[in-house]
């Protein structure tokens, strides 16, 4: 089975390749993990982030917005020193600042799915790459989400981290053609 060749070679990758990647995401609380996750992971590797999420699971009360909006200095403080996580004291913060703003976008628009998915008219990109190279880190769509998100006070949330929570939600399919799950999603 032909699989994009960035999973190759760890299981947890994979199983996030084949289960997850590109798969069009519609539950806010999934869209919330993924914003977190992606943001946590700037400057890293993914593959780090996969292995801490179920800790981040934990840590961040199942990835629940309301929850993590009430979060105080202390909780930030906590958190800080969680060694299950990343640790990085300016993602912490953004990521209780983006529950805030994340709350405030499902309030205007009903729910963050809407809002987000209405940037590609409730319709994922099926992009046509054959070969990894060709796949970009960021587009002007991304560029567009990410100034808009800015616009509404979220942080920590640049065109690069949209671009891969594009992938990850499925606002995009980036699978390589010949990769077993392009026509299958």
């Amino acid at each position: 089975m032909k699989r994009c060749p960035w999973c190759e070679g760890n299981e947890l990758y994979i199983n996030y390749h084949d289960m997850e990647w590109g798969v069009p995401v519609h539950d806010d609380i999934k869209h919330f993990e993924f914003l977190i996750l992606e943001s946590a992971q700037a400057g890293l590797n993914w593959l780090t982030i996969l292995k801490k999420r179920i800790n981040y699971r934990k840590a961040y009360d199942n990835f629940d917005p309301v929850q993590v909006a009430k979060y105080d200095e202390q909780k930030i403080k906590e958190l800080i020193k969680n060694p299950g996580i990343i640790r990085n004291g300016r993602k912490i913060e953004a990521s209780v600042n983006n529950a805030r703003r994340f709350i405030e976008i499902q309030q205007e628009f009903q729910s963050f799915d809407k809002y987000i998915w209405s940037f590609v008219n409730n319709k994922q990109i099926k992009n046509e790459w054959s070969h990894i190279s060709e796949v970009p880190a960021n587009t002007k769509l991304s560029d567009k989400i990410s100034k808009d998100l800015k616009r509404r006070g979220f942080k920590f949330i640049g065109t690069t981290i949209i671009y891969s929570y594009m992938q990850a939600v499925g606002i995009v399919n980036d699978h390589l053609m010949d990769c077993y799950r392009y026509n299958e999603i």
